[in-house]
């Protein structure tokens, strides 16, 4: 039996973009019925444009809620976004730049105060991947870019965001299942997800008594432009055929999830790290 589970594909730019690949993600399921758990919330989003955070956007804003979001330079991606969060009939703010340049993650938080005058949740989305076959084929500029992207942007943002936070406020990190079961190729990747477990963790008991809550969400296989960006057309072929469902899983598929952690009915939630995998067993 074929373990194809997509049309091969590479896309040299990085990081990829949405609209080119085939098929397209599915960042939002008609089967969703929205029921206001975020109505009057803002939320600020990493990543924001496409993949994940995009589904995650559009999904607040069809809870409710108004989107704060940040990406790096994908613009026509993000218009997309903008567009979607538009017509759910929220508003919108989007950012270009870096999550850790500390100046940017400052101007954006001021902003968005200025903007709303509150901010209620925080999802720290964006990340970065570079295969390497072995640990000595890793550059040590890769090691560190891969590093400041993926945890001391989420560091950044934090740091700007928490003191404007009130009780019953949500934190959500993107981790990855990478981080509980390792990759062989994503040295680099894979233990900055498990700095971000640990992170989550650490954070929630930190901000307990101030009523905020802090969990992460670990996906498998997604897929999003990172995917055709970083593999090459052999893997993007199979992708997702190794986890028990045989298949990669959609951003639509993840977003509920962080719904979840946003709202209300994870009052009694922190700390903890959500498996949306395919159906991968991870015990952790």
């Amino acid at each position: 039996m074929s373990e194809q589970t997509l049309p091969p594909q590479h896309q040299e730019q990085r990081p990829g973009r949405e609209h080119r690949m085939h098929p397209e993600p599915v960042y939002y399921s008609d089967t969703y019925r929205p029921a206001g758990k975020l109505e009057g919330r803002v939320a600020i989003i990493t990543g924001a444009d496409s993949g994940i955070g995009r589904a995650v956007a559009i999904y607040f804003a069809k809870e409710g809620a108004d989107i704060v979001g940040l990406y790096l330079e994908e613009h026509k991606d993000a218009e997309l976004t903008r567009q979607e969060v538009e017509n759910a009939g929220r508003q919108v703010l989007m950012y270009s730049g870096d999550v850790d340049d500390a100046a940017l993650c400052k101007r954006i938080v001021d902003e968005t105060l200025e903007r709303f005058g509150r901010i209620d949740v925080l999802v720290n989305n964006a990340g970065e991947q570079h295969p390497r076959k072995n640990l000595e084929d890793i550059p040590e500029e890769q090691w560190e870019k891969t590093f400041r992207t993926n945890i001391f942007g989420m560091f950044q943002l934090t740091k700007a965001v928490l003191p404007h936070l009130k009780e019953g406020a949500s934190i959500i990190n993107t981790t990855s299942v990478t981080a509980y079961k390792g990759s062989p190729a994503l040295l680099d990747y894979s233990s900055t997800k498990g700095a971000i477990t640990a992170f989550t963790r650490s954070l929630s008991m930190n901000v307990a008594p101030r009523g905020i809550r802090v969990n992460g969400v670990a996906p498998g296989p997604i897929w999003t432009p990172l995917i055709p960006s970083t593999f090459d057309e052999d893997d993007v072929e199979k992708f997702g055929s190794n986890t028990p469902m045989k298949r990669p899983g959609q951003p639509a598929e993840l977003a509920p999830t962080y719904v979840y952690l946003a709202c209300e009915d994870s009052s009694y939630v922190s700390g903890q790290v959500l498996h949306v995998n395919g159906g991968t067993v991870v015990n952790g």
